[in-house]
């Protein structure tokens, strides 16, 4: 029977999924394997008839430069007894598969820890090898190496981020933006640097304080403030849904909100608008104010997971694909695919991310205090400072209140 290779895709969507099957199925289709795409995600391996497609070179050929994912994706997470009691292994030996290929970001990272070691465990002859994905950026790959998909939904986030600007600078009012990034804060901060936005909140900028909502709402209004004094009457403030995991029980429970949450133990925040909220929180402390300034709510979420990818996503989700074939050829297992900024590619085991005492891959945060955060925030972003009191007192009570450096705890 002709060797076969299995490819599956967890998590949610990022650009560049369809570019790393395609780019694998290619390879692998050339050196003579049967390549087997298996759809919702992790669940196709722990059930009797998983939904299986062939994938020829027509198929790979025409969704490699494609947004979304052909692979229907899923968040599903196996437990110990699905391990123990529903692994399907007859789906491999039957089919001869000799890799299974998984693409996904940190959760499906670790899942994918986790059947390396079962199969080393159990003895079975299937090389496991990752190609890391997410918009969020946050797998901590060495160098500082971008995870695939993060450039293009910053392309794509950044060109609502602009239109919005420029709707705010002709209407001269606000917008109040959510992005996505559930652990840290990178799509929130490379949209609003991109945009020249005045004020960018990011969970990492917390790093001496607690998160709370008065502080972000605060933070908000600082910006809105100095432009005031400035003359300035419009702008755009860019939140990173991060803040969300950071609130405490006590926080959300003050905020109103009810979140359900997904298998993982993550707050579905995918269920409300979270630029909604934000906005609803500015605008009532505005009143309570009396400061009369518009703003409108923008989420950017869905809108650039499935957008088509951009040539350096395109580029490098092709050596990542081609880089499987060479880590399989090499023999290893139990690894992700890392192509360095040389444009070499080697493996990067999953056990030497690991934090040992939970066995997550920690996220990659934001270095908030790096020179070029920095410069962008003392530079580009506008906030209440102490030589802003005076003027900010005319407008506000208490203006120290809303000194960035007073609410953070960095000053």
């Amino acid at each position: 029977m002709k060797e076969a290779i299995a490819i599956l895709t967890g998590g949610g969507p990022a650009p560049g999924i369809n570019t790393v099957v395609g780019s694998v199925a290619k390879v692998f289709l050339n050196q003579g394997y049967r390549v087997i795409g298996l759809h919702h995600g992790y669940s196709s391996l722990f059930t009797g008839t998983p939904e299986i497609t062939e994938i020829d070179f027509n198929l790979a050929d025409s969704m490699f430069n494609r947004g979304g994912s052909v692979l229907i994706m899923s968040r599903y997470k196996p437990t110990a007894e699905d391990f123990e009691k529903r692994f399907n292994l007859d789906m491999f030996t039957e089919n001869n598969v000799k890799l299974l290929v998984t693409v996904g970001g940190d959760d499906t990272a670790s899942t994918a820890n986790r059947v390396a070691k079962y199969l080393e465990e159990k003895k079975y002859p299937i090389a496991n090898i990752h190609v890391p994905k997410t918009i969020d950026n946050d797998l901590p790959l060495p160098g500082n190496t971008p995870t695939f998909g993060y450039e293009s939904a910053k392309q794509g986030g950044a060109a609502i981020g602009r239109v919005v600007y420029e709707d705010a600078r002709t209407s001269r009012n606000w917008f109040v933006l959510a992005a996505m990034g559930r652990s840290a804060g990178h799509l929130a901060f490379g949209i609003g640097a991109a945009c020249h936005y005045p004020m960018i909140i990011i969970p990492e900028m917390f790093d001496r304080s607690t998160i709370t909502i008065e502080k972000i709402v605060n933070l908000a209004i600082s910006s809105m403030i100095k432009r005031k004094i400035s003359g300035i009457d419009y702008g755009a403030v860019i939140i990173s849904e991060g803040v969300f995991h950071e609130l405490s029980d006590e926080e959300i429970k003050k905020s109103g909100l009810h979140f359900t949450y997904d298998a993982h133990g993550h707050p579905e925040l995918g269920r409300v608008s979270k630029a909604t909220i934000f906005n609803e929180l500015i605008d009532a402390k505005l009143s309570e104010m009396g400061l009369k300034i518009k703003s409108r709510p923008v989420e950017i979420g869905y809108e650039v997971r499935c957008d088509t990818p951009i040539a350096y996503d395109l580029q490098y989700c092709t050596a990542l694909g081609l880089g499987v074939y060479k880590l399989f050829r090499e023999k290893h297992t139990g690894c992700m695919v890392y192509v360095d900024v040389q444009g070499q590619i080697r493996p990067l085991f999953l056990k030497d991310l690991q934090d040992p005492a939970t066995g997550k891959i920690p996220p990659r945060l934001v270095d908030i205090h790096s020179e070029s955060i920095q410069a962008v925030l003392r530079n580009m972003m506008h906030f209440i400072t102490p030589a802003d009191y005076e003027a900010a007192g005319k407008i506000v009570k208490n203006p120290e209140q809303y000194d960035l450096y007073k609410i953070l705890k960095w000053s």
